[in-house]
């Protein structure tokens, strides 16, 4: 399941390492060298793609173990970050407002579920239920819709935390319903395109299948690419739409962070609002989320957070935004055979490493 995966309370996110594997190097206009990833950050046997940037210019983009900087991988999880994007710039054009009941966009609501907010999906306060089977179910909008609104609900809704991959694939179709576009195609133009990102979503980029990376369980066991496992024809079936399985790669995630470092996409307003730290993951942690980000207060500055996992792959995304620091990593096997090393485990480690380097290097 592509939930985001809990965090050691205080810890940062990300990892990597150099390899002989780096693909084109980024336009003179993104890069900015520093020595900040070492060999030794990724255990042997690993493989993944990381890019790490200070003040919106690339410091490296790489991969490791045969992968590369344009190795395109699930990015599980952080899909979430799109969508609560999304549902900002729809704000932004007038066309919701995140205190509109889930009743203006969806019909025959329970009376138990009237009182859900779009907010309350965002912050995973709504009290639904997790999800509603696996990913790979074939899944309909519309059965999806059926069974969210008359699940049991957890809490009532505002009153606790949960995390919630239902809720967000609700905002998938809220987001359908509000701009009377395909959530995908929405995505793409709205937030992949001025962003300049070309191999990021889920069926409209024109993959080459050999830019796409194998997915591998602990037994060293091939899962097949994501583009394999049963999806619809335009993209995964709903127990995952809106919460997880877009598609990007390192360079892209880059481009995406820039992005919203700027006004292209978010005005300042709609941003503010985005990263805005709402509601304790956990009684008397120091992790709030925001809308589709986990925000941190930590010794280097406020980090802008998220992870994924899917059982095979693994990732995380930080953003300094004080200093402009940005970290995202990825890889396609998350821990090994002989549970010598496990990059979910000890990501939120690796991802504080590469952060401190890029900030004493600064």
């Amino acid at each position: 399941m592509h939930a985001r995966l809990r965090p050691a309370a205080a810890a940062l996110a990300a990892a990597l390492l150099l390899s002989s594997c780096e693909a084109d190097e980024p336009a003179p206009s993104e890069e900015k060298k520093a020595e900040v990833l070492h060999a030794s950050d990724v255990p042997d046997g690993s493989s993944g793609s990381l890019a790490a940037a200070v003040d919106g210019r690339i410091v490296t983009c790489v991969g490791w173990g045969g992968a590369g900087c344009d190795t395109v991988y699930d990015v599980m999880s952080m899909t979430k970050q799109f969508t609560a994007a999304a549902i900002m710039k729809l704000q932004m054009e007038g066309r919701l407002e995140v205190t509109d009941p889930i009743g203006h966009y969806l019909a025959d609501v329970p009376a138990d579920k009237r009182g859900i907010t779009v907010q309350h999906l965002l912050t995973h306060t709504a009290g639904l239920v997790g999800a509603l089977g696996g990913d790979y179910e074939p899944l309909t909008r519309e059965a999806m819709v059926t069974e969210a609104l008359t699940s049991q609900l957890r809490t009532q809704p505002g009153a606790r935390y949960h995390y919630s991959n239902v809720g967000y694939s609700l905002l998938a179709a809220i987001i359908e319903g509000a701009s009377g576009t395909a959530y995908e195609d929405y995505l793409a133009a709205e937030l992949f395109a001025p962003a300049g990102m070309t191999q990021t979503g889920y069926v409209l980029p024109d993959w080459d299948r050999a830019d796409v990376a194998i997915e591998y369980d602990a037994e060293d066991r091939p899962q097949g690419r994501p583009l394999d496992h049963p999806w619809a024809a335009d993209g995964p079936y709903w127990n995952l739409r809106g919460n997880g399985g877009i598609l990007s790669t390192a360079r892209d995630m880059f481009r995406w962070h820039r992005a919203l470092q700027g006004e292209q996409i978010l005005d300042a307003e709609a941003k503010a609002e985005l990263f805005r730290p709402r509601v304790l993951e956990e009684p008397g942690g120091d992790a709030r989320y925001a809308y589709g980000w986990v925000v941190l207060d930590t010794p280097r500055g406020r980090v802008d957070w998220h992870n994924g996992g899917n059982g095979w792959s693994y990732g995380e995304i930080a953003r300094l935004p004080e200093t402009g620091a940005f970290v995202f990593w990825v890889t396609n096997q998350y821990r090994s055979k002989a549970g010598d090393w496990n990059l979910e485990r000890n990501g939120s480690d690796l991802t504080q490493r590469v952060l401190e380097r890029l900030l004493d290097a600064e």
